[in-house]
């Protein structure tokens, strides 16, 4: 949830261990982002950074970076489905067509690739649930 301005400092000290400075990335339903960034270009594979509009920054500060920017990834139902569900549910909910998107791994660790890495980071980790493809595990 990238609502709560203190989502960031829970995240890191719970699951990725890292420096506070750095920044997460927000994914954000693609229809509703030139309603969030100014000069919105499409960015599906998260390789831009764009500046958020004035008057959006405060609804999502824990994806918002010091300098007003984020590291978008520009999320559709022809390109990502499933995520782009996940993403609609939450918008939804909570009126943001935004959540906090950040790589599953701790500091100085290599990101996951198997299931079985990922339960292990979740039973070793502050994760309070998991989900695997349609498995859902809770602590």
């Amino acid at each position: 949830d990238p609502r709560p301005a203190d989502a960031k400092d829970v995240l890191n000290a719970k699951v990725k261990y890292r420096e506070a400075f750095r920044p997460f990335a927000p994914s954000i339903l693609a229809a509703h982002a030139p309603d969030w960034f100014e000069h919105y270009q499409d960015a599906p594979y998260m390789e831009r950074t764009l500046s958020w509009k004035a008057a959006v920054r405060a609804r999502v500060p824990a994806v918002v970076h010091e300098d007003g920017t984020g590291r978008l990834q520009s999320v559709t139902a022809e390109r990502n489905p499933r995520y782009h569900a996940l993403i609609s549910a939450f918008h939804d909910l909570t009126g943001v067509p935004v959540i906090l998107n950040t790589s599953f791994n701790i500091m100085g660790k290599p990101i996951l690739h198997t299931a079985e890495d990922a339960i292990l980071m979740f039973y070793t980790s502050g994760l309070d649930a998991l989900v695997i493809e349609d498995w859902l595990l809770v602590k």
